[in-house]
């Protein structure tokens, strides 16, 4: 009987750390031997990550939030007096000029800025809108039923420009503010009231429709300036 042979651990290969000539590739190749009579590669599988990336092409409206609003040229006189607007009432505009692309109306009229001041929601004038049946879903249906809809396929721009009726808007209550001789800021009650001043204007017309009358405009003047101080550390 022929004598079998034995095979002593030298004669086997093994996978090593120094087996492998380049520490970065992906295979581990066994070298050729008699016993074996073939190359074996073993092949290292890449993880797979538990969930596939997904790219989203989906675009969002956005608002630019600016640190003033859009006011007609003060005189030479006053420059220097021209209160600041606070910083409810600038993100009230914020919130206008994106409830008027929402609508993709070609403007920013006085129904948006109302519409934009019960979005923001957090000031004395919004508060008190609500507390007398004056809600943003109201607003908004009445603005439809009187404006209209617009274009499916328009696009408004980034910043819809000013009617002119709201551009008064803004402007009374800078003069307002200027006439009380009050320091502080223009708060979102000034805003409102500047757009109840604009007879005719659809955000005049609306706020009619829904209630809000001269006794209250009257009412809600007592407390034209209670949002004057408003960093966001204490409004938290």
């Amino acid at each position: 009987m022929a004598s079998i042979p034995t095979l002593s651990s030298s004669c086997i290969p093994s996978i090593s750390p120094n087996n492998v000539s380049n520490p970065t590739t992906n295979n581990n190749n066994l070298h050729f031997t008699s016993l074996f009579g073939t190359r074996i590669t073993i092949h290292r599988l890449s993880p797979i990550p538990p969930f596939p990336s997904v790219s989203c092409s989906t675009r969002a409206t956005t608002a630019t939030v600016s640190f003033s609003l859009p006011t007609t040229k003060p005189k030479a006189d006053t420059i220097d007096k021209i209160p600041q607007w606070s910083a409810r009432s600038i993100k009230s505009f914020a919130m206008a000029e994106l409830e008027a692309r929402k609508l993709k109306y070609p403007n920013t009229g006085t129904e948006a800025l109302l519409m934009g001041i019960l979005v923001e929601g957090t000031s004395k004038a919004a508060k008190f809108l609500r507390a007398n049946g004056v809600s943003l879903f109201k607003v908004r249906e009445e603005t439809v039923e009187l404006l209209g809809k617009s274009d499916l396929y328009f696009f408004s721009p980034e910043h819809p420009p000013l009617t002119e009726p709201a551009q008064k808007a803004l402007d009374w209550a800078v003069d307002e503010k200027l006439k009380s001789g009050d320091g502080g800021e223009i708060t979102v009650t000034h805003l409102l009231l500047g757009v109840w001043a604009q007879e005719g204007s659809a955000g005049r017309q609306i706020l009619s429709t829904l209630g809000f009358n001269d006794e209250k405009a009257k009412e809600l003047a007592k407390e034209i300036n209670e949002d004057v101080d408003l960093s966001f550390k204490k409004q938290a």
